[in-house]
């Protein structure tokens, strides 16, 4: 299979703008994604919308292409990316993998071991889930909830607790039921990549904020994967501050 690894990055972003160039420990947090991302595989590019970044990592030496500053979503963005790459280096990839720009510390293992759900041929979209371990991120509203059937379908996600316990306390949920918190990563096969930024936003992805509703909408199968391997991602500058914190300890 080739394996295309796309890693979008703005520069305008809300909480906090200039992130994909930010310093950590001598080096960007766009070019420490970068180095992750290589350790997994071959063919590793930016897209951005943004000349700065453009500038930055092609001065370092790795590849990133321009992209349009319309795109609302990652995803949009790497389907762009895929076509811009495929005829620059006249390569038809099979699988696209769109990796977090805020996640300096990504681990090469988590890439591979996503990219290892397309052994089944039913897969056309593939994410990570992590069994959550405490109240905390049960009830947390900004890590994504996922139900999922007996081979790893996902079936829904959710901002909310689902499944929802019935005749239990909710301080013990995680005793009665094992609950997945989803891993913001994908992987699509190259044709789905297309089809699915061709689709109109969907009811229950405008109700939760969350894009891959719109692809299970729409009767895609999305293969989950569990890992033990927790991200670390980098939203606003006191995130940063924690990590750097973390890695002092």
């Amino acid at each position: 299979m080739k394996i295309l690894a796309l890693i979008p990055a703005r520069y305008a972003s809300t909480r906090f703008p200039g992130k994909p160039l930010v310093e950590i420990k001598g080096k960007s947090m766009i070019q420490r994604v970068v180095e992750q991302s290589l350790k997994a595989f071959e063919y590793v590019y930016v897209a951005t919308d943004d000349q700065r970044i453009f500038d930055h990592i092609t001065e370092l030496g790795y590849k990133a292409v321009m992209t349009s500053t319309h795109h609302k979503s990652g995803t949009d963005r790497c389907a762009e990316a895929l076509k811009l790459v495929s005829d620059q280096l006249n390569i038809k990839f099979d699988i696209v993998v769109n990796v977090q720009g805020d996640e300096p510390f990504i681990s090469p293992q988590q890439l591979r071991l996503l990219v290892k759900a397309f052994e089944n041929q039913n897969t056309q979209i593939a994410t990570l889930i992590k069994k959550i371990e405490n109240e905390q991120e049960l009830f947390d509203s900004n890590k994504p909830k996922v139900v999922t059937d007996i081979n790893g379908k996902a079936i829904y996600f959710s901002r909310s607790v689902i499944p929802f316990c019935r005749n239990h306390d909710s301080k013990n949920w995680l005793k009665q039921h094992t609950y997945y918190k989803h891993i913001g990563l994908y992987a699509y096969r190259a044709s789905i990549l297309n089809e699915i930024t061709q689709l109109k936003t969907s009811s229950l992805e405008t109700c939760e904020s969350l894009e891959q509703l719109r692809w299970i909408e729409n009767g895609y199968y999305i293969q989950t994967i569990i890992t033990d391997i927790e991200t670390f991602s980098v939203d606003t500058p006191e995130d940063l501050k924690n990590i750097l914190h973390q890695l002092h300890e």
